[in-house]
């Protein structure tokens, strides 16, 4: 009994590890260091002053400040940085023309021209201007200026007002003739996308440069089937993260080709032209199914952030949502069939993300 009290106790018998018994699970975690007495000298030092358990908590808080300044780190280079270098800095490579929409929002005006001057893909700025009154003089000189001033290449971008005599949505799609490029960027006067993230638009673009490629996705689903007949419900943001699928990009903030302006202007029936002209909407709905016509393919949704300078737009309205599921179907109607192809495809920046 006194043998066995012994070993137990690790007193008597035998040579065991550090003076005891010898346990092969003890003598793995002595390998691991968890018995070690050779542990870090600071570490040692910090336990024998804090006791047990506040060198825990200290262990713990600095766990967390890791991942707060990883968190930091991540956001930092994530976040819409103007002046981080583009990546479509070569001539040889080609650009984009920066298409933008604006209506009597001259702030908003300078500051999209700003930003989109500063990104070395854009090759030009074109701004689509449908007021009654041609812009000022001091408006196009100052314009002028912030381009030449906030371009960060030696290739200047070409910048323009295209003056419309009336104010019309169908203006912002309407053929140009100077133009230098193939991708256009079309873009309203409120929506700011960061340098990088939009030359990696353009980048998926150039892989598919006959489809549309866009930071705003929609979708369409069938509601009710009558006699035959289908009516479709156009969904937006919260149908697309709910359901995990988009059948368009508005052109609020997408590429397409430029051929696409002269389709629209004089190929697409004149009467959905028409009907835009009439209801003051939808004209994004109208050049995503045009697209989808022409192709017979799904647009391509690319993640980004965006930031939306203004304040709220027409899609903040009492009745937008059924004003567009009207849209939608007049045109599906006007079409025949239904062009529009649903994808769940996203193009993501795989440098941004957390796994490969």
């Amino acid at each position: 009994m006194a043998a066995i009290i012994g070993l137990r106790d690790g007193v008597s018998t035998g040579a065991g590890l550090n003076g005891g018994f010898y346990s092969p699970a003890k003598e793995k975690a002595s390998n691991r260091g968890v018995y070690n007495s050779r542990s870090p000298f600071l570490l040692r030092r910090i336990r024998q002053l804090l006791g047990v358990g506040k060198f825990n908590l200290f262990l713990l808080l600095c766990f967390f400040v890791t991942l707060l300044f990883i968190g930091f780190r991540i956001d930092s280079f994530m976040g819409w940085n103007p002046h981080y270098s583009s990546s479509v800095s070569s001539p040889s490579r080609g650009g984009y023309t920066v298409l933008i929409n604006t209506w009597k929002r001259n702030s908003l005006l300078k500051q999209a021209v700003g930003h989109y001057a500063s990104c070395s893909g854009t090759d030009a700025l074109r701004v689509i201007w449908s007021e009654s009154d041609p812009p000022s003089k001091s408006l196009k000189d100052y314009l002028k200026h912030i381009v030449q001033s906030k371009s960060q290449t030696a290739h200047k971008p070409n910048f323009k007002f295209d003056l419309n005599e009336e104010d019309n949505l169908n203006n912002r799609f309407k053929p140009i003739k100077d133009l230098r490029t193939d991708a256009i960027f079309s873009v309203d006067d409120d929506v700011i996308i960061p340098c990088t993230t939009l030359d990696m638009a353009f980048t998926v673009w150039q892989s598919a440069p006959s489809t549309m490629v866009g930071f705003v996705p929609r979708m369409h689903w069938i509601d009710i089937k009558k006699d035959g007949v289908a009516h479709y419900k156009y969904g937006g943001w919260w149908s697309v993260w709910w359901m995990g699928t988009y059948s368009m990009v508005l052109s609020k903030a997408a590429f397409f080709h430029r051929k696409y302006l002269d389709l629209y202007t004089y190929t697409m029936p004149s009467s959905i032209r028409d009907y835009v002209t009439r209801e003051r909407n939808c004209e994004d709905i109208a050049m995503s199914l045009l697209v989808a016509n022409a192709t017979g393919a799904p647009p391509v949704w690319v993640k980004g952030k965006i930031y939306e300078i203004g304040s709220s737009g027409i899609s903040s309205l009492k009745g937008h949502s059924n004003r567009r599921n009207t849209c939608l179907n007049d045109f599906v109607s006007l079409y025949g069939t239904m062009p529009l192809v649903s994808t769940n495809l996203k193009a993501v920046d795989a440098r941004h993300e957390w796994s490969w």
